[in-house]
């Protein structure tokens, strides 16, 4: 099987990171438009972000043993459906609980989705030994949509509306089912008579065992408390502490969005280094970020950090995603990568709360001090634990987990 599948994936994964970051914005805008309060926004994030994060590890292993060119299709097609209603919420008749209800579905579904494409990916490039290069690749993609997905849901709003915004994010998932249905070569899957159940209990057993997998996402998580510590103050930091206008907090998003591109071109020139040092040494850049964020008087520094804590952010994730890819067998690829997006959807929350409080209680500095004290021992923590854990490949035909 070749590798000219990945562009596809590449096209797909890069147009479901953008068409989510548009509707997320969108949607909150709508919320906040039509209710003027902010207890809907929260039970918006916690909705379409947290809940899904928790429903989307059963989703995809009731389908990861489909054939991806159906699968991945139909998904992107329901999440078009999805826009499309909601489009027509916010022309008229715009209800709450519906608004809620649309945004979990479109939540779970954009789990799933990046999961699958994330273990299509492992099963088309490390045959060939190109697994880091198409993560660094995906990274950039990723990084780009998030940052410009923001940016393009603002434009969009403002010149034609929101309706109209939903409408066309629903025809851009229309347009990634359409690639992917048109895509031959992609992985394929045994077709078992294991139920979904067992298979989902396998996944989580093989994440439990001893080893480079549960360690890796247990201080992913962990990390990604202390990474999204922040995120909620970041406004208030740029304006109070900072000075700075709101012209000056977009460069500062701008600028840490800049450096996980840069990040992820690095991960290519160093990718052939040892997994572990890599994840320690990116994880250390961000913690030295913050604690330099912390003490910043002025802006030009705080960009310089927020770089370099982007580039760090940016070998991070490459580097703990392929090495979860190469410490998982081929069968289990798909639910091991939706446990991390989970994972990704789920902790920011608690960091979020965490982060607000200790804002709230001392200030936006104090906020970044922590988060960076807490990035640094868990890189303690890691640089302690590496001698007794091997992170080497492991075989790509080793069986699966047993079901219970």
């Amino acid at each position: 099987m070749g590798v000219w599948p990945f562009s596809r994936l590449l096209t797909s994964y890069t147009l479901n990171e953008l068409g989510d970051s548009v509707g997320v914005v969108a949607l909150a805008l709508l919320v906040f438009d039509r209710t003027r309060a902010v207890v809907p926004i929260v039970a918006f994030f916690v909705v379409a972000k947290f809940i899904p994060a928790l429903l989307a590890p059963v989703l995809t292993a009731r389908v990861d043993r489909l054939p991806l060119r159906r699968t991945l299709p139909a998904i992107y097609l329901l999440e078009a459906a999805v826009f499309a209603l909601l489009a027509l919420l916010a022309h008229a008749g715009f209800q709450i609980a519906f608004v809620l209800v649309l945004g979990l579905i479109d939540g779970c579904l954009a789990l799933t989705g990046r999961a699958l494409t994330r273990g299509a990916v492992a099963g088309v490039l490390q045959p060939a030994d190109l697994l880091k290069e198409g993560n660094a690749l995906l990274n950039v993609g990723f990084a780009v949509s998030s940052v410009g997905g923001a940016a393009l849901a603002g434009i969009l709003i403002g010149q034609i509306g929101i309706s109209a915004a939903l409408f066309l994010d629903a025809l851009s998932f229309v347009a990634i089912a359409g690639v992917l249905a048109a895509t031959s070569g992609l992985p394929e899957v045994s077709v078992e008579s294991e139920p979904w159940p067992a298979r989902l209990r396998a996944g989580l057993r093989f994440a439990r065992e001893p080893g480079p997998v549960r360690v890796l996402l247990l201080g992913q998580a962990l990390a990604m408390v202390c990474f999204m510590l922040v995120a909620p103050i970041e406004v208030i930091y740029a304006k109070r502490s900072l000075g700075t206008t709101s012209t000056g907090f977009g460069f500062l998003l701008a600028a840490w969005g800049a450096g996980i591109v840069v990040g992820s071109l690095v991960y290519v020139v160093v990718r052939r280094r040892s997994a572990v040092s890599l994840i320690l040494w990116a994880t250390a850049g961000v913690g030295l970020a913050y604690l330099g964020l912390a003490a910043a008087t002025g802006l030009l520094l705080a960009c310089a950090l927020c770089i370099v804590g982007g580039t760090g952010n940016g070998v991070q994730w490459i580097a703990v995603v392929t090495a979860l890819q190469e410490a998982t067998p081929a069968d289990l690829q798909a639910r091991v990568s939706g446990l991390l997006e989970s994972i990704g959807a789920a902790m920011p929350g608690v960091g979020y709360i965490l982060g607000g409080v200790i804002a709230a209680v001392v200030s936006p500095r104090a906020a970044f001090a922590v988060a960076g004290a807490g990035i640094l021992a868990l890189v303690v923590v890691g640089v302690l634990a590496r001698a007794r854990l091997s992170f080497a490949p492991e075989p790509s035909n080793r069986p699966s987990a047993a079901p219970m």
